[in-house]
């Protein structure tokens, strides 16, 4: 397949997107490309969305889940308290949701904090609530989604101000449906079968190079794909969620048939 660019538009900084419109076509489509620099070094690279031209349609997931983990280690890594860390994980939250709308994913789930994560210090999980608080208001700022938050609101440890919550809202004219883990413990869900609103999960993407669920969504996730960035969430990278979607577009989904 040759793609003849006809425009191109590149971001201020070196390393980043380029869009491009298929040549005599405007819908704003854009192609994996690849840029590399005259001495031949790797210069930089961007995962899109495919339209219908040349290989077929990119096979998107509906649903992705997020496990936004490494904010404490981010933290200790930049001399910083534990607790410090999950203030930098609001920005990449937000540069997260708006590629799941770039793709065109129809749900995305974030997984906050677990009735587990209770047992940590005091001053860290007053830190996670405020940031779960946080991460909350600025989805409601950037509006256009139907948000839900999911979690044992029975107690303390449930965030006061996320209780409207509880029951899926539409801000604006939603492009796509959010789902807020506040609290959240995998038996407390299957004692009542609570997530029952929220439906398979067909991509969990986790943060921090670690390799487990730490108990997310069992039901849902019971097919799921499981890929993993090496970097912690603070350190959030574009085309962490790029390759991710790229490596889903080549597993071989066959829910058990």
């Amino acid at each position: 397949l040759l793609i003849r660019v006809s425009r191109v538009r590149t971001p201020d900084r070196a390393v980043g997107h380029c869009f491009c419109d298929v040549e005599g076509r405007g819908d704003g489509d854009f192609f994996v490309l690849e840029m590399k620099m005259d001495n031949g070094d790797f210069f930089g690279y961007t995962i899109g969305r495919t339209s219908q031209y040349g290989r077929g349609k990119m096979r998107i997931p509906k649903h992705v889940a997020v496990i936004p983990d490494g904010n404490r280690r981010w933290a200790v890594n930049h001399k910083l308290k534990k607790q410090e860390g999950y203030d930098h994980g609001l920005e990449p939250g937000l540069k997260v949701l708006k590629k799941a709308i770039e793709y065109g994913i129809s749900e995305i789930t974030y997984y906050g904090f677990t009735k587990d994560n209770c047992k940590r210090p005091k001053v860290q999980q007053q830190a996670f609530q405020k940031a779960c608080v946080d991460a909350v208001k600025m989805i409601e700022e950037q509006g256009d989604v139907s948000l839900l938050v999911l979690g044992d609101s029975e107690s303390d440890n449930f965030p006061e101000n996320l209780l409207s919550y509880r029951e899926r809202q539409d801000i604006g004219e939603p492009k796509i449906k959010v789902n807020f883990l506040v609290n959240y413990g995998w038996d407390w869900d299957l004692k009542g079968m609570r997530s029952k609103e929220i439906p398979r999960v067909d991509l969990v993407i986790r943060w921090g190079n670690m390799r487990r669920l730490s108990g997310m969504l069992p039901i849902q996730c019971v097919y799921s794909d499981f890929y993993v960035v090496e970097r912690c969430w603070p350190d959030y990278q574009e085309e962490d969620f790029d390759k991710a979607l790229l490596w889903y577009d080549k597993q071989d989904v066959t829910l058990g048939g």
